[in-house]
């Protein structure tokens, strides 16, 4: 049994250099960037798909909620229009189309968005109609009193922040 106690088996010496391989890491620099440029795209575009019914809310100190899920919005116009969500219904045809939308049932939070000028009987009536109904969670959604006011003489009407 001989053995061999020089350097040149093949395997590796402690005098010969190693071989490095290809450096194979991601960078992640471009993809945080696309994905702050996506996020502050969102953060801008996402107030503005709420609500789409134009309405000149009253003006309030009260202090906006925080909100879980999106909320069931009821917009009541100064004309006495009614819109669920941005679909007008009569008042006869309030509680099926709130049926149909409200999954969660009576729990669902639906706030009630009334112009400033419209009739207060109209506000109350369609409240009574939907707390007639089992519809427990109310909210009256108001502007800030810091907020700038719409102008309502103008043709196009911007739509309001709408803040419960």
């Amino acid at each position: 049994m001989a053995m061999s106690l020089s350097g040149g088996g093949g395997g590796r010496g402690r005098g010969r250099t190693r071989r490095r391989g290809r450096l194979s890491e991601i960078n992640v620099t471009p993809f945080v960037d696309v994905m702050l440029v996506l996020l502050i795209v969102f953060m801008v575009t996402a107030p503005l798909l709420t609500v789409g019914v134009p309405v000149e809310l009253p003006r309030t100190d009260a202090k906006q909620l925080p909100s879980e899920t999106e909320p069931l919005t009821v917009t009541i116009q100064a004309s006495g229009a009614i819109y669920v969500q941005e679909t007008r219904v009569e008042k006869d045809a309030l509680l099926d189309q709130l049926r149909a939308i409200a999954r969660e049932g009576y729990e669902r939070r639906i706030f009630i968005r009334a112009a400033a000028t419209a009739d207060y009987g109209r506000v109350a009536e369609v409240m009574a109609i939907m707390s007639a109904a089992g519809y427990r969670n109310l909210g009256l959604v108001t502007d800030t009193a810091d907020a700038p006011r719409q102008s309502s003489n103008s043709g196009e009407a911007a739509a309001p922040t709408g803040r419960p």
